[in-house]
């Protein structure tokens, strides 16, 4: 079941927290109920007896630290076991961000999600002790990673329930409550929140019209000198170069901005970040981000001109996905 009781216990019960996050924990029980409103979502009801008939299964451990998250049980599964499991899990279908093994059950996600963290951990900040909030953070893959270098605290926001129960999928097993994943955007985060050590904001950016609005809003939510993780969509271009796509790309319909490299660190810049360093720059692949049997929608493949992969199906670059850190005033 989606219990949050234990995460927000564990926020009370540190002086610490408790005090630094007094407005936002008055007003979390209010954001769960409406983020998790059956009335608003109709297929909410069904994904949550999905969640609740998972069986019980013994667990031995568990590896954030590798690739597929993976959860051990004390007991394999016998076939017919792992069969049924697979198909309750399956009702979870679209499994976009993994890949996960739960209990031996391989869930090979729509995104290979661990090739983006490969890219990023050797240019950030150690997460040993530290506050994270991951923006947009789906069903949580990266959460756990980040729990897994050592963060003391994980919290994701996401805005869609399936990833929330997805996400309480794992948390059934792995029953980690420094880890959470509330049903929210960041316009729900309290205003010049100041709290975190580290601010993730991966695949997000380019859906916002305000690219402004969202830089600061994440600088708002760091602590002084914390840092900023984002990676975004970006074109090759000099500073000043952006692409605003006339109508959709690559078949998303939500893409306002795609910058170049210079004039992304020229936002940050202007948006009150310093230190600001581009770690990586890497062209999104459809052995990156594919069809599965758990995610049988279309994928990237489809987004690209079939004829040259250069392009999306609109004529736009292909996706191209860069990671820049920055440092909060």
């Amino acid at each position: 079941m989606i219990d949050y009781q234990p995460f927000i216990e564990q926020l009370s019960s540190n002086d610490n927290y408790r005090d630094a996050l007094a407005q936002w924990l008055e007003q979390i029980p209010a954001q769960i109920t409406n983020g998790l409103d059956e009335k608003r979502y109709g297929d909410l009801p069904r994904w949550q007896s999905v969640l609740a008939q998972l069986p019980d299964w013994p667990t031995s451990d568990y590896d954030l630290n590798q690739a597929a998250i993976t959860i051990n049980t004390t007991k394999p599964l016998t076939t017919a076991q792992q069969n049924d499991f697979k198909q309750q899990l399956k009702g979870l279908h679209p499994w976009r961000k993994g890949p996960f093994n739960l209990l031996g059950i391989e869930i090979d996600t729509e995104w290979r999600s661990d090739w983006k963290w490969d890219r990023l951990i050797d240019h950030i900040q150690p997460l040993t002790g530290k506050k994270v909030l991951d923006i947009g953070c789906g069903s949580g893959y990266h959460c756990w990673r980040m729990r897994g270098a050592g963060a003391d605290l994980v919290i994701g926001i996401d805005p869609t329930p399936l990833f929330i129960v997805q996400f309480f999928t794992l948390q059934k097993y792995i029953q980690d409550h420094r880890v959470t994943v509330l049903p929210m955007g960041i316009e729900q985060l309290p205003k010049k929140l100041g709290f975190f050590d580290t601010v993730f904001s991966m695949g997000v950016l380019y859906h916002r019209r305000s690219p402004f609005d969202h830089l600061v809003e994440l600088r708002d939510s760091l602590a002084t000198r914390g840092e900023l993780v984002l990676e975004t969509l970006v074109i090759e271009g000099e500073e000043g170069e952006v692409l605003v796509p006339e109508g959709r790309y690559a078949r998303m319909g939500n893409v306002w901005f795609l910058p170049s490299c210079p004039t992304m660190m020229l936002w940050l810049k202007k948006a009150g970040f310093n230190d600001i360093k581009l770690a990586d720059v890497t062209d999104t692949t459809t052995e990156e981000q594919r069809r599965t049997e758990w995610m049988t929608f279309h994928s990237l493949e489809q987004f690209l001109d079939p004829d040259d992969h250069r392009k999306s199906v609109e004529g736009y670059p292909a996706p191209r996905r860069a990671i820049f850190t920055a440092k909060a005033p």
